[in-house]
């Protein structure tokens, strides 16, 4: 996901597109916490790397561990894995979490208007996949906590404008959010 702006992962001392090891464009360009590209050469914080399957429960602690440290932004990249390579009966749930740590890192970033719609938005989803599956609490996540929370820091995130501190909102995906 590339931010509008930025060169999408062109390489401006040489005009060459950048490219991961199978040759798919992908920029090398490093990436603040909250997955922002920096300058090249500037230093960031590592990578989630893609494409990897993961257990659910393994997918959820590592999701966890970096809201709490403040990293959204890589949190959704570890959801859309899931959301990937999960079960079809499940990608709505992934795909609702994902949006949710999206939301969250537009919110981190200032972007009161695409923060808010996407925590909405990952709220519906989860509440819908819930809905739709019968299963309340799937690999032990509290999915209307989930979404309360969401809307709950949407609302927030509208009335007092400004950007949000990622690491103090990260939502509790176990128990009580």
């Amino acid at each position: 996901m590339e931010d509008a702006g930025t060169d999408a992962g062109t390489d401006a001392g040489t005009g060459a597109r950048d490219r991961d090891a199978e040759g798919r464009a992908r920029s090398a360009r490093p990436r603040d916490g909250l997955g922002r590209p920096l300058p090249y050469g500037a230093r960031g914080v590592e990578r989630q790397p893609e494409g990897v399957v993961r257990a659910p429960r393994e997918t959820v602690g590592e999701a966890q561990a970096l809201l709490d440290a403040g990293k959204p932004f890589h949190a959704h990249e570890v959801f859309e894995d899931a959301w990937k390579s999960g079960p079809e009966e499940e990608r709505t749930l992934w795909r609702g979490l994902a949006q949710l740590a999206v939301g969250l890192t537009h919110a981190a970033r200032g972007n009161v208007t695409g923060g808010a719609r996407l925590l909405r938005r990952g709220a519906g989803a989860v509440e819908e996949w819930a809905a739709g599956s019968g299963v309340r609490r799937p690999h032990g996540m509290d999915v209307e906590g989930l979404a309360r929370w969401a809307r709950e820091l949407a609302g927030r995130v509208e009335s007092e404008g400004g950007s949000v501190d990622a690491g103090a909102e990260a939502p509790r995906l176990r128990g009580t959010a």
